[in-house]
């Protein structure tokens, strides 16, 4: 029997919908992807981005059917087939091999190798820093269930207030312009964390809000939330963004799985172990 999360509508729409269309012919290229997955959207972005050729193919990562254990045992998304018994995953390594693979491909998202070596280094540091601290308070917090703690809502407090530090933290290592992480153009780090940025809607939706100040509210750390504020406009704006994200109406069951604790991804259960991102 099919794990529940395998019940999920089975394509993208809105606009990722137009977006699979376009990308549904036959390439040597081949993204294996959940329309719904943000470890997905991180490479389907520097795809768009970069208008490099690939073909789309969607795959239920919860059903693991031939096709995407061929390509990936681990059966997990995204997966990049990059030619015949050829491919690679784990999404971060994705959008450095197609920032490597194709130097000719603006934007550049990491300073070429030689050139800025600090700043390439500064940008692995803040990515792990969205992996290893970022993703996993996101699902502390959207998993944690108040009802089966005596102390239940403090605890929940507690957890915003865990991962706002985090927000706050990354915030503060941003070129104090922008409008994203390193300055005027995107980069790797802002493509690894607007997927989480552009769902913090959840918290709204399940756990009474993640409750960051309103502008001209956030006392000694207004500047830092005015920061977050320009940041996450600007690549909410993206069109890169808005095209690999489907219509609000299909996200809501999923991420109630979530919400609810019940939701059996490989993520959901390493939060439930008290683990990091697998």
């Amino acid at each position: 029997m099919p794990p529940p999360d395998a019940d999920l509508h089975p394509v993208a729409t809105g606009l990722a919908k137009k977006t699979v269309d376009e990308h549904s012919a036959e390439q040597p290229l081949k993204l294996f992807a959940g329309w719904f997955c943000p470890f997905v959207q991180r490479a389907w972005i520097t795809l768009e981005e970069k208008r490099i050729p690939y073909q789309y193919v969607e795959v239920n990562p919860y059903h693991k059917g031939p096709e995407l254990l061929r390509t990936n045992p681990r059966g997990l998304v995204p997966t990049l087939e990059v030619a015949p018994g050829k491919s690679l995953y784990e999404s971060t390594v994705l959008c450095e091999y197609l920032e490597d693979h194709y130097p000719d491909r603006a934007p550049r998202i990491l300073p070429e190798a030689g050139k800025d070596d600090y700043t390439r280094a500064r940008a692995r540091i803040w990515t792990d820093y969205v992996t290893t601290r970022v993703i996993p308070a996101f699902h502390r917090l959207l998993q944690f269930q108040p009802s089966e703690h005596e102390d239940g809502e403090r605890r929940l407090d507690e957890l915003r207030g865990e991962f706002r530090a985090h927000l706050l933290e990354f915030a503060r290592e941003m070129d104090p312009e922008g409008p994203f992480f390193f300055g005027s153009g995107l980069g790797l780090v802002d493509i690894v964390m607007v997927p989480w940025a552009v769902r913090l809607w959840v918290f709204e939706e399940f756990k009474g809000g993640l409750r960051v100040p309103d502008p001209g509210h956030g006392g000694d750390d207004e500047k830092a939330w005015d920061r977050w504020r320009r940041w996450l406009d600007a690549v909410s704006s993206l069109d890169s963004v808005k095209k690999t994200t489907s219509d609000h109406e299909h996200y809501i069951p999923i991420y109630k799985r979530y919400a609810d604790d019940v939701a059996q991804s490989e993520l959901a259960k390493a939060t439930r172990a008290g683990r990091g991102v697998p």
